[in-house]
């Protein structure tokens, strides 16, 4: 396995992978018991080492749980500087989305493998960060593995191994879809509480700390497509709005967007965060020869079911991660790929927001959106841009 000693150089001091957890929430404490059951099935030795989040009585918290005393619990915008400085091997990043890109690049500059939730950028400049540091990773053989968990099914991988060997020819077109009722950050603003604190608190409601729905849940469904047709988007063009959110906040509750992929194939993407509406998450795509889910079958000429065993993905990606780290499997790195899914919804995002059809091309290299404060690493006063106006807004 290339790059097998980098892989492995924790082990000359110590039989165990320290982990250190950066953003405690609901997120973060999920995927460190997934690491520890991952931890298990693969016969390797855990440690959760540090832990740190904005606010440090939450890194105090999670950390009780797992025997991390105090003085490796930090909190303040810098507490992922700390959580990569205190020993660790394996960084888990779960804090908002528009803080991964700095959580990220920190954790490969200081030579420290990843697990990155997903999404892994809010913008095109986020997305530019991480793709520069996936490939500083690369060149210094580190496991990059993404909270895109259904990459790490079996299934889907059989699935997906036999669209790319032809199975289906050639791909015309898809749908994929998030609809559901809404998540709903409405968590009352305190005495004396900044702008910055507020917002980092309502994370989910605001398009600089979460990338709005399409980006930060949809994803999963985008990068299904992206995987289907083994590569991202070349524009999209699409429509949507703000009718029932009720709760402070800037992002949308309904987007509706076609991609565009090579070969002029276009997919349909659908969204929403809408009580009492339909529900349906799922992707499926159509070729020449067929149709499929892309969940372990397949429709047609070459109609075909898995029937593989599999445990849950939420568990075999950090399975996947600790064995490619240790040189046990195979080498993971996932970094470029879940920041061009993430920036395909990014793209969606900004073509709903404007109305305007947006090139992938332009987007990553010419666009100048940055979403946030001039100073993403302090609280005080900040005055996110209102809810987006299609047709008005302008593209940047």
């Amino acid at each position: 396995m290339t790059g097998f000693a980098s892989h492995v150089a924790y082990a000359a001091a110590s039989d165990t992978i320290k982990v250190g957890v950066i953003g405690c929430g609901g997120r973060g404490r999920g995927a460190t018991g997934d690491c520890l059951k991952a931890a298990k099935e693969a016969g390797v030795n855990v440690q959760i080492w540090a832990c740190g989040d904005l606010w440090r009585d939450r890194a105090i918290n999670h950390g009780k749980g797992h025997q991390v005393p105090q003085e490796r619990c930090f909190g303040g915008f810098d507490n992922y500087q700390k959580v990569i400085a205190s020993g660790i091997d394996l960084v888990v990043t779960a804090a908002p989305p528009g803080f991964r890109p700095y959580h990220f690049v920190a954790a490969i500059m200081a030579g420290k493998h990843v697990f990155m939730e997903k999404p892994v950028c809010v913008d095109p400049w986020g997305f530019n960060q991480v793709c520069k540091a996936a490939e500083m990773a690369k060149e210094k053989n580190l496991t990059v593995v993404a909270g895109t968990q259904r990459r790490h099914e079996i299934r889907r991988q059989e699935n997906l191994q036999r669209i790319h060997d032809g199975a289906m020819g050639d791909l015309v077109g898809g749908q994929c879809y998030w609809m559901g009722g809404p998540v709903t950050h409405n968590r009352p603003r305190g005495s004396g509480m900044t702008d910055i604190e507020w917002q980092c608190l309502n994370w989910y409601a605001w398009c600089w700390t979460c990338g709005d729905h399409i980006v930060e849940q949809h994803v999963h469904n985008i990068d299904m497509i992206c995987w289907a047709f083994n590569t991202h988007p070349v524009s999209a063009l699409g429509i949507g709005g703000r009718q029932v959110r009720p709760e402070p906040g800037n992002i949308f509750d309904h987007h509706a967007v076609e991609f565009e992929f090579p070969n002029g194939v276009r997919v349909a993407s659908y969204c929403s965060h809408i009580p009492k509406a339909a529900h349906r998450v799922s992707e499926r795509v159509v070729g020449t020869k067929g149709s499929s889910g892309l969940s372990g079958s397949i429709q047609g000429e070459n109609a075909w079911n898995s029937e593989s065993k599999q445990i849950g993905p939420y568990v075999q990606e950090h399975i996947d991660c600790l064995n490619s780290l240790t040189g046990k499997g195979k080498y993971w790195m996932e970094g470029r790929q879940v920041a061009e899914s993430t920036m395909a919804a990014v793209l969606g995002r900004m073509a709903t927001y404007t109305g305007r059809e947006i090139n992938w091309d332009w987007a990553v290299k010419a666009s100048k959106l940055r979403l946030g404060p001039e100073n993403m690493h302090a609280f005080g006063p900040y005055q996110p841009p209102p809810v987006a106006v299609p047709g008005e807004t302008q593209l940047v």
